[in-house]
C-alpha cells in the first residue's frame, strides 16, 4: 500500500522498487491490483500451487469421507475397509484426508500435557492414594460420587457431588485428609478434566504429588475402581438413586468399610488396623 501511494505521488516504479528492496515488476503488479480492486491494504496472494500431480483423486477422497461418516471409525479401520472394497490407498493418505476434511478433533493448544511421575510402591499409608469419580445419570439429572482409596491400608473415603471440577476435587481431597489422620504423599488419577493441571498445582501445596495413569489403562487405578464396585454393590444399589440418599448411605457405610469390613488383600484385617499399624 505504501509503495502504491508513492507511485501515485509521482515516484517511478523503478525508484519505488529500489526504495523498498523489491523488483520493478512487483511494484507494477501491486499498482495493477490496486487499480482493479481498490483494496486497502493490497492483499498478498499465495504462491502455493492449487493442484499437485500426485494428489488423491476426488473419488478416493469421497470414499474415505463416506466410510468415515458411516461408523466414525479410526483411520486404521477405514483404511482396511477400503482395501476390502478394492480401493488401494495408503494409511497416511487416509489420516491426511481426515485432517484436511475436518473429520478429527485436533488437540486444543490450551490443554496442558500430563507428564506422569514414576509410580511409587505403596508400602506405608499415604504412599499412593488413588482417586476417581463415579457418574450417575437418572433421566435428565446428573450427579457424581468422588471416591478415594489408600493403596497400602485400603482406607477409603467417598462423597456425593452435583458437579465435578478441579475445585471440587481439591476440596474433596482436603476433606479426606481431615478424616484420614495421615498425610497423602502421592495422588493418582485418570485424565479426567476434574484432575487437570490446576488440581496438580494445588495438590502440591497440600504436600502431595499428583500423577496420571496411562491413557486407556483403567487397571492402573485398579484399587479405587474395585472400591467403586464394592461401594455400589454393598451400599448405593440398596437405596433410591438421588444425591441426598446416596450421601446419607455413604456416610453410614464408610465407618463399616474402614473399621469393620475384613479384606482378603489385607490378610483379613480392616483398613483402620492397617492405618494404625503402618506407622
Amino acid at each position: 500500500m505504501k509503495a502504491v501511494n508513492l507511485v501515485y505521488q509521482g515516484w517511478s516504479q523503478r525508484k519505488v522498487g529500489r526504495y523498498f528492496g523489491v523488483g520493478t515488476s512487483t511494484v507494477s503488479k501491486w499498482v495493477k491490483k490496486d487499480r482493479c480492486w481498490g483494496l486497502r491494504p493490497i492483499p498478498t496472494r499465495s504462491c502455493a500451487p492449487k493442484t499437485h500431480p500426485n494428489e488423491l483423486p476426488r473419488e478416493k477422497v469421497s470414499a474415505i469421507v463416506e466410510q468415515r461418516k458411516k461408523r466414525n471409525r479410526c483411520a486404521e479401520v477405514v483404511h482396511r475397509e477400503l482395501l476390502n472394497q478394492g480401493i488401494v490407498i495408503s494409511l497416511s493418505s487416509v489420516k491426511r484426508t481426515f485432517k484436511r476434511q475436518g473429520l478429527i478433533r485436533a488437540r486444543s493448544p490450551w490443554k496442558r500435557w500430563h507428564f506422569s511421575l514414576p509410580r511409587p510402591e505403596a508400602v506405608f499409608r499415604g504412599d499412593l492414594v488413588e482417586i476417581d469419580t463415579i457418574h450417575f445419570v437418572i433421566g435428565d439429572r446428573r450427579f457424581y460420587v468422588y471416591s478415594l482409596v489408600d493403596v497400602a491400608s485400603r482406607w477409603a473415603y467417598a462423597k456425593v457431588s452435583l458437579r465435578i471440577n478441579t475445585w471440587n476435587s481439591l476440596n474433596f481431597v482436603k476433606e479426606a485428609l481431615r478424616n484420614s489422620g495421615f498425610e497423602f504423599k502421592m495422588m493418582q488419577s485418570d485424565h479426567g478434566s476434574e484432575f487437570s493441571g490446576w488440581f496438580t498445582e494445588h495438590v502440591r501445596k497440600l504436600g502431595a504429588s499428583h500423577r496420571h495413569i496411562r491413557v486407556r489403562k483403567a487397571n492402573d487405578n485398579g484399587h479405587v475402581e474395585r472400591f467403586n464396585r464394592t461401594l455400589q454393590e454393598e451400599c448405593l444399589n440398596k437405596v433410591s438413586q438421588n444425591p441426598k440418599e446416596f450421601q446419607q448411605a455413604i456416610m453410614e457405610y464408610l465407618p463399616y468399610y474402614n473399621n469393620e469390613r475384613l479384606h482378603l488383600g489385607l490378610n483379613f484385617k480392616t483398613p483402620i488396623e492397617c492405618v494404625q499399624g503402618a506407622g
